[in-house]
């Protein structure tokens, strides 16, 4: 028998590792929604797959699947502000945000370092969140800038180091 992890010692532990972060965005019934995640990452090149998991408690998140196409916008360092009001639930997240509809129709961020456009292929339960897999259908480097990068429940800048 397996002994139970301690949630706080869980959380403590998770918090140690550095993940970027990504908005997600799509259009629904003609209008944008979106949600920051941290959990975004590349499963495959061939086919072109990723994944990332909205928690199961999110409002944006059944909008965003009833769409079936996505746009995956990977923030960059001084793009904090705009993952906080993404990650918030209710209110007009998208208010005084620049924005262009991609070629799949989702919203794509100003000002992000990258753009990936994708399609919905499935949702795997994952306990309190569900991991959704997206076919990627188009990507898109923006502009060359340090990421924006979440650890020990706070938003940091990669400081530059020496290449090995």
């Amino acid at each position: 028998m397996t002994a139970a992890v301690d949630e706080s010692a869980l959380r403590d532990a998770a918090a140690t590792f550095c993940t970027g972060v990504a908005v997600i965005t799509a259009m629904s019934e003609g209008e944008p929604v979106g949600m920051s995640v941290q959990s975004f990452v590349s499963l495959s090149i061939d086919p072109p797959l990723a994944s990332f998991s909205p928690s199961r408690t999110s409002r944006s998140w059944p909008r965003i699947r009833s769409a079936g196409r996505l746009a995956v916008n990977v923030l960059a360092a001084d793009q904090s502000e705009l993952s906080r009001r993404f990650a918030v639930s209710g209110g007009d997240k998208f208010h005084r945000v620049d924005w262009e509809r991609g070629e799949n129709g989702a919203p794509l961020l100003a000002g992000a370092l990258t753009c990936f456009e994708a399609d919905i292929q499935y949702e795997v339960p994952g306990g309190d969140h569900t991991i959704a897999i997206v076919r990627l259908t188009r990507a898109q480097p923006l502009r060359t800038a340090e990421p924006l990068v979440y650890f020990r429940r706070g938003y940091h800048r990669i400081a530059a180091t020496d290449q090995a």
